[in-house]
């Protein structure tokens, strides 16, 4: 079946897309092309013709590219409705998507059939929670992180802590 043309244009800058998110996550990595060919078990050329999105973009290809560079596979792929190429950069190691799509294959498993019980008003107030809850752990880490550097480095430096503002006691 052949795609209409408006379609092909679509489905190359999809490629294209995915073909820039692989070679920042190989940069972000710091390995050659040669490195990621080799542990994807593809002669470099091919890897050369992958990378630039001139070769066959497929999900096992992609997801090879995730095993030899130790990334989110999912996340690349997701790249595309998002329209976030950070996005992939900046999920590829706590691999957010995959850790995701394995938790909504459980629920498929758990509910079967009973899945399309979930209304959509139930699913977005549900995916509401989560996004804030892990909004609100990133930024507490984040507040305990510069007070527990602030606590050691005062230690380090034998000087009792205080809190910016706070007068010696």
């Amino acid at each position: 079946m052949e795609l209409p043309e408006d379609e092909k244009g679509e489905d190359r800058s999809h490629v294209k897309l995915l073909a820039q998110v692989i070679r920042a996550i190989r940069k972000q990595r710091r390995m050659k092309p040669s490195e990621v060919a080799k542990a994807m078990g593809l002669p470099l050329r091919t890897y050369e013709h992958f990378e630039r999105g001139s070769g066959r973009m497929t999900y096992a290809r992609i997801r090879r590219f995730g095993l030899a560079t130790d990334c989110d596979p999912i996340a690349i792929v997701a790249t595309l409705p998002l329209r976030s190429p950070e996005f992939a950069l900046n999920t590829a190691d706590n691999k957010l998507m995959t850790i995701a799509m394995a938790a909504l294959s459980e629920l498929n498993e758990e509910l079967g059939a009973d899945i399309h019980f979930l209304s959509s008003p139930m699913l977005v107030n549900a995916f509401d929670r989560l996004s804030k809850d892990l909004i609100e752990q990133v930024r507490k880490r984040d507040q305990s992180a510069e007070l527990w550097i602030e606590q050691q480095s005062a230690k380090l430096h034998g000087a009792a802590f205080r809190r910016p503002g706070q007068a010696p006691g």
